[in-house]
C-alpha cells in the first residue's frame, strides 16, 4: 500500500496511542480539517467490556463516521479507512511482566552468564535482598567460537596491523583488524540447535563477541537455525551493529523475546479487521518514526507511545523563528516522561535500560522520571511520600471505582482540581460513571487521622492532600532539572510543554519550581502522543560500525562510500512506500569519540562540506564542559536516517499563533465561565471559574485562579499565572515566581516542607554528581562512577549524600568535620580545600576529597559541599596506586593532610604538581603521579561540581532564607535519627535481646570484634569494637572513617525504607574503636586495602552480629595490570598504560527478622561497600592487550542452607603482551561464614597459568607478578554464606 494515493484522500485516518492506563484515539473523517477530528479516550484494560482497546477505539470511530451501530467482537470493515497509525506499550509491558516468547540465547563459549552478571552493579545499594531481573531467555547455549581484535588502542602511538589470512587475521566491517581464533563447528551447532528446537523453542537470539565488526559466525548460526525451522532468529550483528557486547546481546535477546509477541498481536489486530488490504497500517517506533507493520519489532517499540508525544509537541509547539527549546512534560496515568527538543531536531540515544534490559538501538531521549497520576501517596517515617509505587491501570486510583489506593489523581480530585462534569464517564461496571469523590474523601480522612495522631497536629484532609501535591511537584521537578542540565542546557531557558492526562494539573507548579516562565498546552494535550503519531513521518535508517580516525584520506573515502551505500538502501524502502524524492529528507551522522575515551556523541551533518571535527568539539564542550582539541577523533559508527515526509497536516507554532492575534481581550468571567467550583490553592479553598476550552474565543486572556478543561484535559491556572487561548494552544505565562518562602513558616516543623526539603537537599548532591561525571576525563569517574558528592552543615555534619559509592557515605562527614575544625575562622570566599589523608577522614589515598565552603555576606561559613573521586594514579610504588603489598602510607602515593587547592579563586597548579609528583617521588622506589594532567583535569571537575553545589545552595538560601534552611537541616537529621531508633527498637523486640556479639578474621589472622548494646529505654546504642587486633604492617588497616561508613550504611539498609541519608543516622550511635587497632590505625600506616577489603569485612561483621544476614564475599577483588613506557632501538617511545577493575562475587543469605522472611543471596554482584561497574568485554579487548576467556558464575560457590548464599564468579584473562599484574583480595584463607547452621561460601582463588611451562601458580590474595604473552590469570571470587539448615 502506498502512502500517497489519491483514492485515500477522503478516507478516514486514525491514530492510536495505547498507554498503560488509557488508550487515546484521534481520527479524522477524511476532510483533513481539525474541526472534523474525533477524540476518544478509553481504558487500556477493561476485560469486562472489550478484549482489545485499539480495536474498540477503531469500532467507535467507525460508528461515528459511518453513522451506524457496530457490535463488539465482530471483524471491523476498514475499507473506508486510509490509514491506521498506532503506538503501543505492549513490548514494554511484556518486558516488565516477563510475558514474552519462549526463546534461547546462543553465545560465545565462556559467556553464557553474561546477561546474568550484567555490569555487576546492584540496582539499589541499600537493599540487602539484592533483586536482579529474571533473564528473558529460557535456555542458554554456548558455541565454541572466538574472535578478538588484533590491535589495542592503549598502545600509543597507535599502530594498526596489516591483515593476513595466513595469520588468521582479516579486516572487519569497522575496518578493524580481527583475529579469528576459533571458527564454529557446523555439526556441533546443528546438533545444539536441534536439541533446542525439540524442547519447543521457536525463537533464538545469537550474540557472539565482536560480531558488530565480524558477523560471519553469527550469520552461519542464523542460516542453520532457519533451515531447522526456527520462526524468529535475532542476530546481534543485525539488530544492533555497535560495539559493546552486553547491550548488543541484551538487545538481540529482547528482540527474540518481544518481536514474536508483537507479531502475534498484529495478527490479532488484523484478525479483527476486514478489507484492510488498501489501508496503510503503520506503527510508531522508539526513534520517533513510523514503520510498516511488517518491520515493526519488539526491540524498536519499547518507547513507541512516548515517542509519539515527542513528535507531537515538537511538531506543534516548536518555533523555528525564535528557536526556544522545549521540555516535554508527559504526565499520564501510569508514568511521567520527560524529554527535550531543541535546534529543530530530535535527540536520539543509543543505549537505555528498561526493566533490567539494556536496549542498544536508536531511541528518542525520553526519561521516565516518576509514576504518573497513579503514583501512590503514603505517610512513612514522618514524611509525605509520593511513589515510587503505582496503582497502574488496574485497579487504578481510588476514584476509578476499582478499590484502588490513594494517588495523585485522587488528591487533584479531592482538591477540586479535576472537573468530574467534563471527565469521561468510563468507570464502573457499566462504563457510565464518573470519578468517585466519596471513596477518595474517605481515604484522605483516614490518612489525615494517622498523620495527626503521629504528630499531635491538626491538619485538615485538604491540607494533607495539598501537601502531597507539593511533594509530587518537587519529585518531578528534581529529575527534570538534572536531566536538562546534564546535557549542558539551562532549564529556565525553555518552554515547558505539558501533555498527558495529568500534566495540566501540575505543569505550572513544576515550571515555577524550575524557574521556567512559559507553559504551553496544545488543544490535544491529553492525547498528544496519539496526535504525534497522527502527524509523524515515516523513517528508514541503517547503521554500520567504523574504526577510522576522523579526517584521514582513508577514512574520508571509507565513510563516503558507506554513506552512499546506506542511503541507497534506505531510499529504496521509502520509494516502495510511494514517497517521491522531493518528500524525502536524508540525515547523515557520525558517532564520534576522542581516542582513549569511551564516551561518544552522535553528530549530524550540517550542510555541505560539513566540518564534523568542529561540530564534535563544540558539542562535547557544551555537554561535558571541555574538548580535547589536540586528540584524535575516532569514528565508531556511520548512520543514515531517511525521513519520508507525511504532510498530514500543517501546524503553526504557539509563537506564530501569538503573532497572528490582532488584539487580546480579558475574559468576561460572568459571561464565559461554565460554572464556579471550590478549588484548593495555597492558603485554602478559592471560588474558581471553570472554562470549557471549546467555548473560548481566540485571544482571550484568563488570569488565575482558573480551570481550563474539556472532555479529556484539565489545566490548572494558579493565581500567579495567566493563560491566553489560541487556535491550537493554550499559552500560560507565570507572572511571578511562586515559592514556598512566601508561605507562613512558623517555629514548628511542617512535615510537607520537611518532605520537600529532603528532595531539595538530595537534588543538590545529585546535580553535583551529574556535573562531576560530565566534566571529568578519567574512566574511573566517567564510566565506573567511582565518586560521591554531598552537602554538609557548617560543622561538617552530613545533610545529604547522593547514593553513589557506599564506602564514601559516612566517611566523608568524618573528613569534613575534621577539616572544618582545622580551618575554622581561616577560610575566605574562593578558597577550596583538598585532602585525602586517613588521619583526617580519608579512606585510602586515591580517593581525593575536594571541599568548598558557602559563605554568608559576613563571610561566615553557612554550609560545605564536597566531592570525593577515585584518581587512577597518584604515585607510589606501583601504577594504579593500589599496591597489594604496601607497608607504609608513602608507598601508596600522594598523602595530602589539608591544603588549599584554590585560594581566593585561583587554582594552585604548582602546588598540585608538588603534592602529586614531587613529594611522592622523594621516597625510595616510589614515583609521583604518572598522569598528572588527568589528575589536574579531574580535580578541576571536582571543583566544578562543588561550584554547582554552591550555586544551588545559594539559590536555596535566596528562596527560603538561611534560618529556614538551617531549621530543616536539623529537622531532616532528627527525622533520620528517630527512624533509626525505631528500627533498633523493632530489632530488640524481635530478638528479645539487646546485646549482640560477633567477630571475624582477616586472611592474615587479624580479628575484628564487635559488641552491640542497644539500650532502647535510655536511647543508648553502642557499637564497641574493643578486642579488635592491632594495626598491621600491611595495607588492610582501615581508618576510623571507614568504620563510620560501614555502620551508617548498615543502619540505612536495616531501615528497609526510603529515608534521607544524613548524619542523623549516626547521631544515636556511640562508636568505640581502640586507637592503634586495625580499625583506627595511627599515623603513617598503609591503608589502601582497608578501603576496599576491610570495609567489606566490617560490614559483614555488623550484619551478622545483628543476625540480619550471612557473610557476603567480603571483598572487592581489586585487579590491576599495566606497563611502563618502552623505548625501542630506534628511540621510539611507546607510552605505558594501566588498567584497574573490581570484580563481583556472591552476597550472603538473609535471616528471618523483623523485616520479614529471609532471602537467598544473589550471584555475581557487587556487595556492601562498593557498586562500581565492570568494563564491557569488547571495550576491554579493544583498549588493552588481553583476551577475556571466561566471565561466568562460579556455580556452587555459595553456601547451601535454608537461604543459600549467592555464587561468586570466574574471570579468566589472557595477556597478549608483557605486563605487570597485581591482585589485592580477601577471603582466600577464611571463607565467608554462614549463619544459623548455614554453610560457608567458598573461598576465592587466584591462579597464574604460565604458558611456557603450563604451571598453575596460586599467587595468594595479595601479590604482583610479571606476565608474559599467553599467560593467563584466573580470579575465582568468593561465594556468600548461607542461613539455616536445609
Amino acid at each position: 500500500m502506498t502512502i500517497f494515493d489519491n483514492n485515500n484522500n477522503k478516507k478516514i485516518r486514525i491514530a492510536i496511542d495505547r498507554g498503560g492506563t488509557f488508550t487515546d484515539v484521534i481520527a479524522n473523517s477524511g476532510s483533513g480539517k481539525p474541526e472534523d477530528d474525533l477524540v476518544i479516550k478509553l481504558l487500556s484494560v477493561d476485560p469486562k467490556n472489550y478484549k482489545d482497546a485499539p480495536l474498540e477505539g477503531i469500532r467507535r470511530v467507525l460508528e461515528k463516521f459511518e453513522d451506524k451501530t457496530i457490535s463488539r467482537g465482530v471483524p471491523l470493515d476498514i475499507a473506508n479507512v486510509a490509514s491506521i497509525r498506532m503506538g503501543t506499550t505492549l513490548a514494554t509491558n511484556c518486558a516488565l511482566e516477563r510475558t514474552g516468547e519462549r526463546c534461547a540465547f546462543i553465545v560465545t563459549k565462556g559467556f553464557k552468564d553474561s546477561l546474568l552478571i550484567g555490569d555487576q552493579t546492584r540496582p539499589d545499594i541499600f537493599d540487602l535482598n539484592i533483586k536482579k531481573h529474571k533473564p528473558l531467555y529460557e535456555i542458554v547455549s554456548e558455541v565454541n567460537e572466538r574472535i578478538t581484535l588484533e590491535d589495542y588502542t592503549e598502545q600509543l602511538p597507535f599502530k594498526k596491523s596489516i591483515a593476513n589470512k595466513e595469520n588468521k587475521t582479516v579486516v572487519g566491517k569497522s575496518a578493524e583488524v580481527v583475529r579469528v581464533i576459533k571458527t564454529p563447528d557446523v555439526i556441533e551447532v546443528y546438533n545444539m540447535l536441534v536439541d533446542i528446537y525439540d524442547q519447543g523453542i521457536r525463537s533464538i537470539a545469537v550474540s557472539f563477541l565482536h560480531s558488530y565488526t565480524y558477523p560471519d559466525h553469527e550469520l552461519l548460526v542464523g542460516k542453520i537455525a532457519r533451515e531447522i525451522g526456527f520462526r524468529h532468529v535475532s542476530l546481534s550483528c543485525q539488530t544492533s551493529p555497535m560495539i559493546k557486547f552486553l547491550p548488543r546481546a541484551h538487545s538481540s535477546v529482547a528482540d527474540a523475546y518481544l518481536t514474536p509477541v508483537i507479531k502475534e498481536y498484529l495478527d490479532n489486530i488484523f484478525n479483527g479487521l476486514t478489507n484492510w488490504e488498501n489501508t496503510s497500517i503503520q506503527f510508531m517506533q522508539s526513534d520517533g518514526g513510523l514503520v510498516d507493520q511488517h518491520k515493526f519489532s519488539g526491540l524498536k517499540s519499547i518507547l513507541s507511545g512516548p515517542a509519539g508525544g515527542v513528535v507531537g509537541y515538537s511538531t506543534t509547539c516548536y518555533d523555528t523563528g525564535n528557536n526556544v527549546p522545549l521540555i516535554g512534560f508527559d504526565m499520564g496515568g501510569t508514568s511521567t516522561d520527560v524529554s527535550r527538543f531543541g535546534d529543530n531536531k530530535l535527540e536520539h540515544v543509543f543505549e537505555t535500560t528498561t526493566a533490567g534490559i539494556i536496549i542498544q538501538s536508536p531511541q528518542l531521549d525520553i526519561h521516565t522520571v516518576a509514576a504518573g497520576g497513579s503514583s501512590i501517596l503514603s505517610w512513612e517515617n514522618g514524611l509525605f511520600k509520593v511513589g515510587p509505587g503505582s496503582a497502574t491501570a488496574d485497579p487504578g486510583p481510588a476514584a476509578y471505582r476499582k478499590g484502588g489506593p490513594l494517588t495523585i489523581t485522587d488528591a487533584n480530585l479531592f482538591l477540586g482540581r479535576l472537573v468530574p462534569e467534563f471527565f469521561p464517564k468510563i468507570f464502573g461496571p457499566n462504563e457510565d460513571e464518573t470519578l468517585d469523590l466519596e471513596a477518595t474523601a474517605l481515604l484522605f480522612n483516614d490518612i489525615t487521622k494517622k498523620i495527626n495522631k503521629d504528630l499531635g497536629s491538626k491538619y485538615t484532609p485538604q491540607e494533607v492532600a495539598y501537601g502531597f501535591i507539593n511533594v509530587a511537584n518537587e519529585v518531578m521537578a528534581r529529575p527534570i532539572r538534572a536531566i536538562t542540565e546534564a546535557k549542558g542546557h539551562l532549564v529556565s531557558d525553555h518552554y515547558l510543554v505539558t501533555f498527558g492526562g495529568a500534566g495540566g494539573q501540575h505543569a505550572v507548579a513544576v515550571a515555577d519550581a524550575l524557574g521556567i516562565k512559559t507553559v504551553v498546552a496544545h488543544r490535544y494535550s491529553s492525547i498528544l502522543s496519539a496526535y504525534g503519531i497522527y502527524l509523524a513521518d515515516v523513517v528508514e535508517e541503517k547503521q554500520e560500525p567504523c574504526s577510522y580516525f576522523l579526517g584521514s584520506i582513508e577514512a574520508t573515502e571509507f565513510i563516503e562510500e558507506k554513506f552512499k551505500l546506506l542511503t541507497n538502501v534506505c531510499m529504496k524502502e521509502l520509494f516502495k512506500q510511494g514517497f517521491s524524492l522531493e518528500n524525502i529528507e536524508i540525515q547523515r551522522y557520525l558517532n564520534l569519540r576522542y581516542e582513549s575515551t569511551e564516551t561518544s556523541l552522535m553528530i549530524m551533518e550540517e550542510g555541505k562540506n560539513c566540518d564534523f571535527k568542529k561540530l564534535f568539539h563544540d558539542n562535547h564542550k557544551r555537554e561535558f564542559g571541555f574538548a580535547f582539541e589536540s586528540k584524535n577523533i575516532i569514528v565508531d559508527d556511520i548512520r543514515i536516517r531517511t525521513i519520508g515526509k507525511s504532510h498530514v497536516r500543517e501546524q503553526n507554532s504557539v509563537d506564530q499563533e501569538i503573532k497572528s492575534i490582532q488584539s487580546f481581550k480579558p475574559v468576561n468571567i460572568k459571561m464565559e465561565a461554565s460554572f464556579f467550583k471550590e478549588v484548593y490553592f495555597e492558603g485554602g479553598l478559592v471560588p474558581t471559574p471553570v472554562f470549557r476550552i471549546d467555548n473560548m474565543t481566540f485571544g482571550t486572556v484568563i488570569s488565575g485562579p482558573a480551570i481550563l478543561a474539556d472532555g479529556t484535559q484539565t489545566n490548572i491556572i494558579p493565581p500567579n499565572a495567566d493563560a491566553t487561548i489560541l487556535k491550537a494552544h493554550i499559552f500560560i505565562n507565570i507572572k511571578e515566581k511562586k515559592t514556598l518562602k512566601e508561605s507562613e513558616v512558623g517555629d514548628s516543623i511542617d512535615p510537607i516542607m520537611l518532605s520537600i526539603f529532603s528532595h531539595r537537599f538530595m537534588d543538590i548532591a545529585e546535580q553535583m554528581g551529574t556535573q562531576l561525571r560530565k566534566t571529568s576525563v578519567s574512566t574511573n569517574v566517567k564510566e565506573r562512577l567511582d565518586f560521591s558528592c554531598a552537602l554538609f552543615d557548617n560543622e561538617g555534619k552530613l545533610i545529604a549524600n547522593a547514593p553513589h559509592v557506599p564506602v564514601h557515605l559516612g566517611s566523608m562527614s568524618t573528613c569534613i568535620v575534621a577539616q572544618a575544625k582545622l580551618w575554622k575562622g581561616k577560610l575566605k570566599p574562593g578558597d577550596v580545600i583538598i585532602t585525602n589523608h586517613p588521619d583526617v577522614g580519608g579512606t585510602h589515598l586515591p580517593d581525593i576529597t575536594i571541599i568548598t565552603p558557602a559563605f554568608s555576606q559576613d563571610c561566615e561559613v553557612l554550609f560545605y559541599v564536597a566531592s570525593r573521586a577515585h584518581h587512577a594514579d597518584i604515585g607510589g610504588i606501583l601504577p594504579g596506586s593500589i599496591p597489594p603489598n604496601s607497608k607504609e602510607l608513602y608507598e601508596e602515593g600522594a598523602a595530602i593532610y589539608s591544603e588549599l587547592l584554590m585560594e581566593k579563586g585561583v587554582f594552585q597548579e604548582d602546588l598540585v604538581h608538588k603534592l602529586f609528583v614531587e613529594i611522592p617521588a622523594q621516597y625510595l622506589g616510589c614515583s609521583g603521579a604518572r598522569r598528572i594532567n588527568d589528575n589536574i583535569s579531574d580535580l578541576k571537575a571536582q571543583v566544578a561540581a562543588n561550584t554547582k553545589g554552591i550555586q544551588l545552595v545559594e539559590q536555596l538560601v535566596d528562596t527560603f532564607t538561611y534560618s529556614t534552611i538551617l531549621k530543616y537541616m536539623i529537622a531532616i537529621q532528627n527525622n533520620a535519627s528517630q527512624t533509626i531508633k525505631e528500627m533498633l527498637r523493632k530489632l530488640v523486640e524481635h530478638f528479645d535481646s539487646n546485646v549482640f556479639v560477633g567477630e571475624d578474621y582477616m586472611d592474615d589472622g587479624s580479628a575484628i570484634k564487635l559488641k552491640v548494646t542497644l539500650d532502647v529505654e535510655n536511647e543508648n546504642y553502642v557499637f564497641d569494637f574493643s578486642g579488635t587486633s592491632p594495626q598491621i604492617y600491611g595495607n588492610t588497616n582501615a581508618p576510623i572513617a571507614i568504620t563510620n561508613s560501614a555502620i551508617i550504611y548498615s543502619l540505612r539498609c536495616l531501615v528497609g525504607e526510603d529515608i534521607p541519608l544524613n548524619q542523623g543516622c549516626l547521631e544515636p550511635i556511640t562508636i568505640v574503636v581502640p586507637e592503634g587497632s586495625l580499625l583506627n590505625p595511627k599515623c603513617g600506616a598503609a591503608v589502601v586495602g582497608g578501603n576496599v577489603l576491610t570495609s567489606q569485612r566490617v560490614t559483614d561483621v555488623i550484619l551478622k552480629t545483628l543476625n540480619v544476614m550471612a557473610d557476603s564475599q567480603g571483598d572487592c577483588n581489586n585487579f590491576t595490570f599495566g606497563s611502563g613506557d618502552l623505548t625501542n632501538e630506534a628511540g621510539e617511545v611507546t607510552k605505558g598504560f594501566g588498567y584497574y577493575e573490581t570484580i563481583c562475587g556472591g552476597s550472603g543469605g538473609g535471616c528471618d527478622s523483623w523485616m520479614g522472611s529471609g532471602w537467598h543471596g544473589t550471584a555475581a554482584v557487587h556487595t556492601n561497600m562498593t557498586n562500581t561497574r565492570m568494563t564491557d568485554v569488547e571495550v576491554f579487548e579493544r583498549r588493552y592487550p588481553v583476551i577475556l576467556r571466561e566471565f561466568a558464575i562460579r556455580r556452587g560457590s555459595g553456601g547451601c542452607g535454608k537461604y543459600n548464599g549467592g555464587d561468586g564468579v570466574i574471570r579468566d584473562v589472557e595477556f597478549r603482551t608483557t605486563v605487570t599484574a597485581s591482585i589485592l583480595s580477601e577471603r582466600r584463607a577464611i571463607a565467608p561464614h554462614g549463619l544459623q547452621g548455614g554453610q560457608d561460601g567458598q573461598r576465592g582463588q587466584n591462579y597464574w597459568i604460565k604458558k611456557d611451562t603450563n604451571a598453575i601458580i596460586n599467587v595468594g590474595g595479595k601479590n604482583s607478578f610479571n606476565a608474559q604473552p599467553g599467560d593467563r590469570f584466573i580470579i575465582m571470587t568468593p561465594g556468600g554464606g548461607a542461613v539455616g539448615t536445609l
